[in-house]
């Protein structure tokens, strides 16, 4: 162990590793970009790594453009880190080679800032270490978000012949200009998206607002009020939450299908309250408890009620949790599929899971699915990336008590 902590050994081996992670990164983006044949170059693109971590360390602002210029080089070359089809042309392979030596050198650069060649000390070994870690982190979980949707998305833009000729190919021909989009206009035009975008977005509206007229009441009777069973409450609101929404399909199936209610929005909008509800007592229980007690206390000697209190001082301070309940409630009604599945089998009532759950179906095209599925995911991506601040403030807010 005491070996590896020296800077001769420790950057050719951070090197090495990072090499491997790059070249597979390279070669698949590289694949899914062009449709051409890449993989990564194993022993070759290893000893590209080992030696462009020695050069960090002994001259690191040479790494990045040594491994910018190596990789190109070799790319012509048997020795290419990134190892192309027969098909790929010289210059895709030169850029693949390129771009896999300049992500290994510079990063690696970084990876060992401040490390000398000799003998490391703890410090200083563990944070090349993290670095490393850290960018393979990165790249690990942003390839598990992105290539899913990347073949989604790529695959809505093709044809039914481009999908029967190459189904691996996820390049995308601009020259096609607007008939790329021709399965969103046909799942708006054909199959009636645009009125399950909007039951969807209704839906989950009111399951916002009927969850808040419940959880708010609740979480601050738990908080705030004193009353007996009042801790057990608490400990077991998660209780509802906790029980796997597939066990209690059929009983609801059952009960719906007595009443009435199966195959109405009404059915819905009265049972998706029932998945949120919990979720949102919890958060909003644990801000409450954090807000100062003291400030209500001076309304109620002011001589406002405790409704009084609850609407004009507790409720405006409570404004970023309930905004950010708001829209994880949103997120998990959008996104719901169970139920909708269970209870919808009128197409004019159905939500947009339930929507693209019809489009899964051997006579419709494979990009009407992936369409459909663009469709649902985009509006709700954007809407929590727009406004994922102000869910982290409301999340954190009431925290720490003061």
């Amino acid at each position: 162990m005491s070996m590896i902590r020296h800077g001769y050994v420790a950057g050719p081996l951070i090197g090495l590793f990072w090499a491997l992670v790059v070249a597979t990164s390279v070669a698949v983006a590289f694949s899914f970009a062009t449709g051409g044949a890449y993989r990564p170059g194993g022993l070759f693109a290893a000893l590209l790594g080992a030696g462009l971590g020695a050069l960090a360390v002994t001259s690191p602002r040479l790494a990045g453009p040594a491994g910018l210029c190596l990789g190109a080089a070799l790319s012509i070359t048997p020795l290419s880190p990134v190892v192309t089809g027969a098909e790929v042309s010289g210059w895709a392979a030169l850029l693949a080679g390129g771009a896999a030596g300049a992500a290994t050198g510079w990063p690696v650069a970084a990876m060992m800032a401040g490390c000398p060649a000799g003998a490391l000390t703890r410090h200083e070994f563990e944070h090349a270490v993290i670095r490393f870690l850290t960018g393979f982190g990165y790249v690990f979980f942003t390839a598990i978000v992105l290539i899913p949707f990347y073949v989604m998305v790529m695959t809505s833009l093709k044809n039914q012949s481009e999908l029967i000729r190459n189904p691996l190919d996820f390049s995308v021909d601009l020259s096609k200009g607007w008939d790329l989009f021709r399965s969103y206009s046909e799942l708006f035009g054909q199959f009636g998206f645009g009125g399950y975008l909007w039951t969807s977005f209704l839906v989950s509206v009111l399951t916002v607002i009927i969850t808040l007229l419940f959880a708010v009441p609740g979480a601050y009777a738990v908080a705030r009020l004193r009353f007996t069973g009042r801790a057990a409450i608490s400990r077991s609101i998660l209780l509802i939450y906790m029980v796997p929404m597939i066990v209690l399909a059929l009983p609801i199936y059952i009960a719906f299908s007595m009443a009435g209610l199966r195959n109405s929005i009404f059915g819905i909008v009265l049972i998706y309250p029932v998945t949120t509800i919990p979720v949102a007592l919890y958060m909003l229980q644990g801000y409450f408890r954090g807000l100062p007690a003291e400030i209500e206390e001076a309304g109620l000697m002011d001589g406002l009620s405790r409704l009084k209190v609850i609407w004009t001082i507790t409720l405006p301070l409570s404004m970023p949790a309930m905004a950010s309940v708001s829209l994880y409630v949103f997120m998990i009604a959008w996104n719901e599929f169970l139920l909708a599945f269970m209870l919808l089998d009128d197409p004019s009532k159905f939500t947009l899971t339930r929507g693209i759950a019809s489009l899964n179906s051997s006579e419709i095209p494979r990009q009407h699915l992936m369409a459909g599925s663009v469709i649902a995911t985009v509006p709700i991506m954007a809407l929590f990336l727009g406004l994922e601040r102000f869910m982290t403030r409301g999340l954190t807010a009431g925290s720490v008590k003061g």
